[in-house]
């Protein structure tokens, strides 16, 4: 299967992929893969699409109706995996993070979600790390961005485990207790694409508006890039001190 295609897999029947883990590894060896993907998705910033959401919910389900998932291991998993993903990154960005975003090939990371980012960390300082997990795209970007402006480890890493803890939790579980719900297995792929949608859509609706506001910028020709890179220092300053 091609990353392409796993995406698409992902995205469609979430179940289909974790059975045929399990057919393959074996119920002790499927945590592996599962736990992967949730590390690589909050801990390599070049990742930020990987279905994380609709992936916890469907091993809740697996949990629940003895499709070869232990609750209990499931959500441990998935805490490590959380915490440590987001402790990586974090990691990553106070050592290289200038060096990545000065070579512009983390297409991702554009200066407009860097500077939505510094909003949230300037309004709810830590709570940006919690509030983020249930943000694709911009859970995997919070704590690079944290990392980079050097937010003290301690703090960091206080609220990363609550963000991980709460993310996990609510997806898992939700997955665990409606998962058997007849309507919910008669129409699993819509629900998981709804979950899927309602998670992007805060993102989705931020990108247009960026790209609203980035263009009346250039027409108007008020871009200034000196300004905008001292705003960014100052906003980096200002997350080290808290």
């Amino acid at each position: 299967m091609g990353f392409i295609d796993f995406i698409l897999a992902f995205l469609h029947d979430p179940r289909t992929v974790i059975a045929g883990w399990i057919v393959a590894l074996g119920p002790g060896l499927v945590y592996g893969p599962l736990f992967l993907v949730v590390f690589i998705e909050t801990g390599v910033v070049v990742f930020p699409f990987l279905p994380g959401d609709s992936l916890l919910f469907a091993a809740g389900v697996f949990s629940a109706d003895g499709g070869g998932l232990n609750i209990v291991a499931t959500l441990l998993v998935f805490y490590a995996a959380a915490i440590l993903g987001n402790t990586s990154n974090y990691w990553i960005a106070r050592f290289f993070g200038s060096r990545i975003l000065d070579s512009g090939k983390v297409k991702a990371l554009t200066p407009e979600r860097l500077a939505k980012l510094d909003e949230f960390f300037e309004k709810y300082g830590g709570l940006t790390i919690v509030i983020t997990r249930f943000m694709p795209f911009f859970r995997t970007f919070a704590p690079f961005v944290a990392g980079t402006g050097h937010m003290n480890f301690g703090k960091f890493t206080f609220f990363n485990t609550i963000g991980g803890v709460a993310w996990v939790s609510l997806f898992v579980l939700v997955g665990y207790f409606f998962g058997g719900v007849p309507f919910v297995q008669e129409h699993f792929e819509v629900i998981v694409l709804g979950i899927v949608g309602v998670s992007v859509l805060p993102a989705f609706i931020g990108a247009i508006k960026t790209a609203m506001n980035s263009r009346a910028r250039k027409q108007a020709g008020t871009i200034d890039e000196e300004v905008l890179a001292e705003a960014h220092v100052k906003a980096a300053e200002r997350r080290r001190n808290r």
